[in-house]
């Protein structure tokens, strides 16, 4: 029996199912800008190991504010690969990014809401030590008994270990709690190798793996897979 439900952020709740580097991209086109996909993608993990690295994401900043950062640091990238951009699509970028992000929470929260008033939820995700703010200014922090966060507690995907931690949180077995994320290797595999049931929110991913039948990934089996967020509701009881 399921007792209590763990949580991705970044790619679940934020995306429904699309990875950020798919997001970023496709707000790239949308402004015309037209970056080869190999470089993109390499400016996009240049991006990630910035922030990651230094101190530039602050606790107080606001998903925009991380968007911010996160293109100025692969503009910076692609110049020094040839692609000098105009620095105003920075806040282009950022504020389209945004504004897909926070519609699609909305959309979220209505299904976590009718959770959250069935079983206790917590956020375990790999983040730069601001997601207490986001979820705030998201408006859905509350929902949340506890948010694990990799920048916090010094753990990240795919390590098992965070996962321990949000089960930990909740106080159940975790034979006892419900996993839900949208990437196999980060989420699903490390959920499974605890013990967690889990759910795959197979959507448009970016690693290898995350494109393959949950069957056919390393023996490793979801106990379901769903296609859109709202979907999670058919497995589980709602008021």
């Amino acid at each position: 029996m399921i007792k209590g439900l763990l949580f991705d952020y970044g790619g679940t709740i934020d995306t429904n199912g699309l990875h950020w580097a798919v997001v970023l991209k496709n707000s790239y086109q949308k402004f015309d800008i037209q970056i080869p996909k190999d470089l993109f993608f390499k400016a996009y993990s240049f991006g990630e190991r910035s922030l990651a690295i230094h101190p530039i994401v602050q606790p107080s900043f606001t998903f925009l504010q991380v968007l911010r950062a996160k293109i100025e640091q692969q503009f910076i990238f692609l110049k020094e690969n040839g692609f000098d951009l105009d620095q105003s699509y920075i806040e282009l970028i950022a504020s389209d990014c945004n504004e897909f992000a926070r519609e699609t929470v909305q959309n979220a929260k209505i299904i976590l809401e009718e959770l959250a008033a069935n079983y206790p939820l917590v956020m375990v995700s790999n983040f730069y030590g601001n997601l207490n703010a986001v979820l705030e200014d998201f408006g859905i922090r509350h929902l949340f008994a506890e948010v694990v966060e990799s920048a916090v507690v010094g753990v990240r995907k795919p390590d098992p270990a965070i996962y321990g931690l949000g089960v930990k949180a909740l106080g159940f077995n975790p034979e006892e709690c419900l996993v839900i994320g949208d990437s196999f290797s980060k989420d699903i595999i490390p959920a499974k190798e605890i013990g967690c049931h889990t759910v795959w929110l197979n959507g448009i991913g970016w690693e290898d793996d995350d494109h393959l039948s949950a069957s056919n990934t390393n023996g490793v089996v979801a106990d379901e897979e769903i296609k859109d967020f709202s979907a999670i509701k058919k497995f589980l009881v709602t008021s």
